[in-house]
């Protein structure tokens, strides 16, 4: 396997890793402020930051030791949406994140996902656009949005905050729901772009 390709796998294989370890405390009945739910956080913030950098490393790699294939092409978008879809519904469960904002990103990626596979029958691979780098963007910085969160709760940091601590975590809240509508937005902005550069091969294939 390409180095570049190493990279991507390794995202591919973190995202079930940190689905794990997020909902393990509760799972094991831990409370907040306990040394499990700790150690999960101190292991998913530093996890969740690799994976992201294996991002920039497969595309590196792959120009610099010209490793760019139609694989790679398909294989990196690919494992963004699986690690990010695997975040995305732990927010869901913790109320992190809207349900809505989360069906309409999966109904968005499911559609993308059509799109590589209709195009890929027809020998043409997508690579990313500017458009579905800035709504990764946005996805990751979401993610430690709402991971942030999270950790205040399991390191018992709202508890420490007194009688101000329901208001600083209310506005947070807030403030990720907002990084997520426009995650929402950007992915539908990115998606049209999309179609328009490759529509065409779906009406070739009706």
């Amino acid at each position: 396997m390409k180095t570049s390709n190493k990279f991507t796998l390794a995202r591919l294989i973190s995202a079930p890793v940190l689905f794990f370890i997020y909902f393990c405390p509760e799972w094991l009945g831990a409370k907040d402020g306990s040394l499990l739910s700790i150690i999960s956080v101190c292991l998913m913030i530093p996890l969740l930051a690799l994976s992201e950098l294996t991002d920039y490393f497969d595309g590196n790699y792959a120009r610099k030791n010209n490793e760019v294939s139609d694989f790679g092409k398909m294989f990196d978008p690919f494992a963004d949406v699986f690690l990010h879809m695997s975040m995305f519904t732990c927010f869901v469960f913790s109320g992190y994140m809207p349900v809505i904002f989360y069906v309409l990103i999966f109904y968005r990626e499911f559609g993308q996902n059509f799109l590589r596979m209709v195009a890929a029958k027809k020998g043409t691979a997508i690579a990313a656009r500017k458009g579905g780098k800035l709504k990764t963007v946005f996805y990751v910085v979401s993610c430690f949005v709402a991971l942030a969160q999270e950790g205040m709760y399991r390191l018992d940091l709202v508890r420490l905050l007194g009688k101000y601590g329901d208001d600083v975590m209310r506005y947070a809240r807030y403030t990720g729901y907002g990084f997520f509508a426009v995650c929402v937005l950007l992915a539908y902005i990115s998606f049209v772009d999309y179609l328009k550069n490759f529509g065409s091969l779906l009406k070739d294939s009706v």
